[in-house]
């Protein structure tokens, strides 16, 4: 132990190193996108292949040595190997979530997009900072302990504090999915449908869930919608953190046509399965929601 006092951390600190921290995964996944090898750790719940490279497992290694040498008395969950550190810091649990390769998939099909790293802060059950990393164009989507302000940042330093357009409403926006439309429930089809439906038009798209999830924080689509799937603390805190800081809230959609009610995502140390569809949408827009419902019982 040094005998110097170096002080307290405060949340600008810590902010800074997780940005840091980001920046230099992405460095190393960058490092490994032609040269990198592939296998099947396991089987998705649609039976698709879930994949690992040695860019996932380089990219974590950095992150976990450099979060046990800032935050050595911060637990940590991981994605590769299950690797799951146990907080020690005494009156609060903080922990980080650590998804070293987000979009193994697109980055081993070598696509120029949807390939990401994120990294979250836990303190007694709530985010309170994190970033996602485009492994691509080296921006991070910032958000530090005690804001509510998420920053774009570019690849030369440069950033902008995210807003909402409040006054554009979903019938001018597009809506993301990350599966085909027919693969909805037939209600949700509904709120889908480009004709009398909530929403301008739909897109879909793949790989990362935090590069996919980055487009409603920038305002490139009005709302995302998800089937049921398997929770990853990794891939679901980061997410949960930024939209709730930048005002996005879950809705659960009822699969008998009931109208969607607020969900809050569980943020735990365990994966879990969410058994229902959910949208991720902005509140200012949640009375153009309920208008429609009304309009289309």
């Amino acid at each position: 132990m040094s005998e110097l006092d170096y002080g307290a951390q405060n949340p600008h600190v810590i902010g800074t190193l997780m940005k840091e921290a980001v920046r230099r995964a992405i460095v190393a996944i960058r490092a490994q996108r032609f040269t990198f090898e592939a296998e099947v750790k396991g089987r998705r719940a649609s039976g698709k292949p879930d994949l690992v490279t040695n860019a996932d497992h380089e990219a974590q290694r950095v992150y976990i040595k450099l979060l046990r040498d800032w935050f050595p008395t911060y637990g940590i969950v991981a994605e590769e190997d299950a690797l799951s550190v146990p907080c020690t810091h005494g009156p609060h649990d903080l922990w980080f979530t650590v998804d070293p390769l987000d979009g193994t998939s697109a980055f081993v099909r070598r696509q120029s997009h949807g390939v990401g790293t994120m990294l979250a802060l836990v303190r007694d059950g709530q985010v309170i900072a994190a970033c996602v990393g485009d492994v691509m164009t080296q921006e991070v989507y910032a958000l530090r302990p005690d804001s509510t302000v998420v920053f774009r940042i570019s690849e030369f330093g440069f950033a902008e504090a995210l807003s909402i357009d409040a006054e554009r409403p979903l019938s001018k926006q597009h809506v993301l999915l990350r599966e085909r439309p027919a693969a909805y429930a037939p209600r949700t089809r509904r709120v889908l449908a480009p004709e009398g439906g909530l929403f301008q038009d739909i897109e879909t798209t793949s790989g990362s869930i935090g590069i996919s999830i980055a487009r409603l924080w920038k305002g490139e689509v009005g709302a995302a919608v998800f089937l049921p799937y398997r929770n990853t603390p990794w891939d679901t805190c980061p997410v949960i953190g930024l939209s709730r800081a930048l005002g996005f809230v879950f809705l659960r959609l009822d699969p008998d046509g009931g109208p969607p009610t607020l969900f809050e995502l569980p943020v735990t140390t365990e994966p879990y399965h969410m058994d229902h569809e959910l949208m991720l949408i902005h509140q200012s827009r949640l009375d153009e929601v309920a208008a429609w419902w009304s309009r289309n019982p």
